[in-house]
């Protein structure tokens, strides 16, 4: 047994207020993200966008963890976990700051490019936090650290959702029929007050992230590293990042996971408003789906390691994504909606479940691995932006058909879910066989 091990047993509270702070962490984690949901209808309404166009919120925000995620592990070798929190705070302030001018300029690339600068920000801290979180304690209960931190993100998700939902899409279906009948000048000052709308949440959260990334440099956060690689009569010690097949499937699987995420939170507003439901109603949507995410959560912390392992955890979740992938295009109205948000429950143990699978035996190439785990979140980028140029492409050529543009759009929208089968497909596989890979049990 390691020191690090032997001090958390014989002082089970000594990682407490540790876990308590990343927690904390992860609520802002979720605050920020989810609230992408609420940003793409708004988006493509003030800069009247298509639908591929407004997607490019979500591609915004999460290629940064490609752009970003090799120079955080740079930089956390440099200046350690903590400081690294403190920068990745502040630099999520400084991207919050920009959406002021965007919002006076009413300019898409500009709002993308704050999205970004908050992306890269988050990016530092997730590199830091998640594997911190994980080699805090034992790695077999690793996923109920995790899912503790996931009930944090997603509430923190859910009222996000709900905050900003209420501030920018409140009235959103009066100003998209206003927008029909009216033109220049009019038309100009009605997307400029609803753009404006975005300054002062804005810059209340600029303020509390700038405090916050103050305060965590005093935070009592100890100092853990990974445990070592273990060498055996008949296996040599590794030299290499590339002799660990298992993570490179665990990128993979969570960049496919970490897209279908995104799209069961982030399209299912645009998604209820696309088959007529009213956007008072719909605003309410994701929070459905990250409350489903916390209840599974929850679950998992109680399953999690005594009656169940995190492999079985992902072999559960993938089949139960599969299966809702058929219920969500094969039903229609509320009730596919109601499926795309009971996702959260097939979504919430794989981020858990990957995290410690991935990092398993990788001793001091957790580091360097943890940002490539970090970089996989570009699933999130790309992902979604497919689904919305298939759903863009089949309404296209379903009007051509002679569908009206309401039918054509629900039809295209619904089917758009299609692209989630093969993504649970390969988590599934992850889940069967892939995290063995290279691995002596």
């Amino acid at each position: 047994m390691s020191n690090k091990q032997e001090v958390a047993n014989q002082h089970p509270n000594n990682t407490l207020i540790p876990i308590l702070i990343i927690a904390g962490l992860f609520f802002i984690f979720g605050f920020i993200t989810w609230i992408n949901g609420a940003l793409i209808p708004f988006m493509k309404t003030i800069n009247e966008l298509t639908v591929t166009q407004s997607y490019l919120v979500a591609s915004a925000f999460y290629i940064s963890y490609v752009v970003m995620a090799l120079p955080s592990s740079w930089v956390l070798e440099k200046i350690g976990y903590r400081k690294g929190m403190s920068v990745g705070l502040i630099i999520m302030a400084l991207g919050s700051l920009v959406f002021i001018p965007a919002a006076g300029a009413r300019t898409y690339w500009i709002f993308l490019v704050g999205i970004f600068i908050q992306g890269t920000g988050m990016t530092l801290l997730q590199t830091a936090s998640n594997p911190y979180i994980t080699i805090l304690g034992p790695i077999e209960s690793a996923a109920k650290r995790i899912a503790i931190m996931g009930i944090a993100n997603k509430v923190a998700g859910a009222l996000g959702s709900l905050i900003f939902g209420a501030l920018l899409l409140s009235g959103i279906d009066e100003v998209n029929e206003k927008l029909n009948t009216v033109t220049g000048t009019e038309k100009s000052e009605l997307l400029n007050t609803m753009a404006d709308s975005v300054v002062t949440p804005y810059i209340v959260m600029a303020i509390i992230l700038f405090i916050l990334g103050l305060l965590i440099l005093r935070a009592p956060l100890p100092h853990v590293e990974a445990e070592p690689i273990a060498d055996t009569d008949d296996e040599t010690s590794k030299t290499s990042i590339f002799q660990f097949p298992h993570l490179w499937l665990g990128v993979l699987t969570l960049f496919v996971y970490v897209g279908a995420e995104v799209i069961a939170g982030d399209t299912i507003i645009a998604y209820g408003i696309s088959l007529g439901i009213p956007a008072e109603e719909a605003k309410f949507f994701t929070t459905f789906t990250l409350m489903a995410m916390v209840f599974t959560y929850a679950l998992g912390i109680f399953l999690i390691p005594k009656y169940i392992s995190q492999a079985f955890a992902l072999k559960a979740s993938s089949i139960l994504g599969i299966i809702l992938t058929f219920l969500i295009v094969f039903t229609s109205g509320f009730t596919s909606v109601l499926f795309v948000a009971t996702l959260g429950i097939a979504n919430a143990l794989v981020w858990p479940a990957v995290w410690p699978l991935t990092l398993e035996g990788l001793g001091k190439f957790t580091k360097t691995a943890s940002a490539l785990l970090i970089m996989a979140i570009a699933g999130g980028a790309i992902i979604p932006l497919l689904y919305g140029r298939f759903v863009d492409g089949k309404t296209s050529k379903l009007i051509a058909q002679g569908l009206n543009d309401s039918d054509a759009t629900a039809q295209a929208t619904t089917s758009g879910y299609w692209i989630l089968l093969p993504l649970y497909a390969i988590i599934l596989y992850y889940a069967i066989a892939g995290h063995k890979l290279g691995l002596k049990k």
